[in-house]
């Protein structure tokens, strides 16, 4: 920087200006600065930079599970957003293993970062301690409420009975659930579930328990296999709400086999609305969650922590509880 300055016959401070893109500076000072620059071939070391504003300029990202289609673009829509921003993303797929998700909040590579945007799923209320952190942290999902930490997850009760009644409205009476936790208290299943038997209640129709079908994992082999077992369960039915796209995808896979023709026969309706979705065949009716607005608010505030970690208690902002909004996006699988 001190030979860009000779060069340019200005002071290390100007061309730190420049390069810094200070507003206050001359046009022409700027055009000289940048072609001292150019011709010494000069480049910023953001390292040195970062280390003087006391921030590393990456943030983290803990999912559980980029097999997912919806985790893997969730990181892409936050990945975006964080870009925008001038800030970079790095990675961390925790498995769902209580370990690595207490490692993301209190192991050493927290130190690599500003800040992070963590989805917790092996972790829950009893483990909310975990969570009373010394650095900004944005949490995703349903598994932990009530820390101290900015919180933004899906309308997920409401969005289920959304998807349910749409398939009531068309005039389904017999339908399945495919993905449900029992036992599960708080978490995606629990609360999608408690969606769908609203709805039905609301409509006056009996929940069948035997229509209500588990899986562990919610992949599209899970999904399969749960339709599998109850087609050969010889229950009828005329709808399936599958809890993810995944899962519903493997509905409509284990449908084909069996010649049960969608929608003619029977209805399928997913949760998600991930991009595979619009290329099923039939295409899959979904409900979209608000993905990219998730994606958006956590940047947004943790972007708005990291610029209050130097700020005493009473000069920030309050905690803030973020439901995105969600769509039900009808497609060729609910007719």
């Amino acid at each position: 920087m001190r030979d860009v300055a000779l060069l340019a016959g200005v002071s290390a401070k100007t061309v730190s200006n420049v390069v810094n893109a200070h507003p206050h500076v001359s046009e022409s000072t700027r055009k000289k600065v940048l072609q001292a620059i150019e011709k010494l071939d000069y480049e910023l070391n953001v390292t040195a930079r970062n280390l003087r504003k006391g921030r590393t300029g990456l943030i983290g990202l803990a999912l559980p599970e980029l097999k997912l289609p919806y985790f893997a673009e969730l990181a892409d829509s936050v990945i975006v957003e964080a870009e925008k921003v001038g800030l970079r993303v790095l990675i961390e797929q925790t498995n769902a293993d209580r370990d690595r998700e207490i490692d993301v909040l209190h192991g050493q590579r927290r130190f690599m970062t500003d800040g992070l945007i963590f989805s917790p799923l092996a972790l829950g209320m009893d483990d909310i301690h975990l969570f009373k952190v010394d650095f900004p942290l944005v949490l995703l999902g349903e598994r932990v409420f009530g820390s101290t930490n900015d919180h933004i997850t899906m309308s997920n009760v409401e969005a289920a009975k959304a998807a349910t009644r749409r398939l009531i409205e068309s005039g389904r009476r017999r339908i399945a659930v495919v993905g449900a936790h029992p036992g599960e208290v708080v978490g995606s299943a629990a609360l999608r579930e408690q969606g769908y038997r609203t709805a039905l209640t609301e409509a006056g129709i009996p929940v069948d328990e035997n229509l209500v079908r588990t899986t562990v994992l919610w992949h599209r082999s899970t999904g399969a296999e749960a339709t599998d077992e109850l087609i050969d369960s010889g229950e009828p039915f005329d709808a399936v709400f599958a809890l993810n796209d995944a899962l519903a995808m493997g509905v409509l896979h284990s449908l084909h086999a069996h010649r049960i023709e969608v929608p003619g026969d029977v209805a399928v309706i997913g949760f998600d609305n991930i991009e595979d979705a619009a290329y099923t065949r039939p295409t899959l009716s979904t409900v979209s969650p608000g993905r990219e607005e998730i994606a958006r608010r956590a940047i947004e505030l943790l972007e708005m922590r990291i610029g209050e970690a130097n700020a005493a208690p009473e000069h920030r902002r309050p905690i803030q509880r973020v439901y995105a909004d969600f769509e039900v996006v009808l497609r060729e699988s609910t007719g």
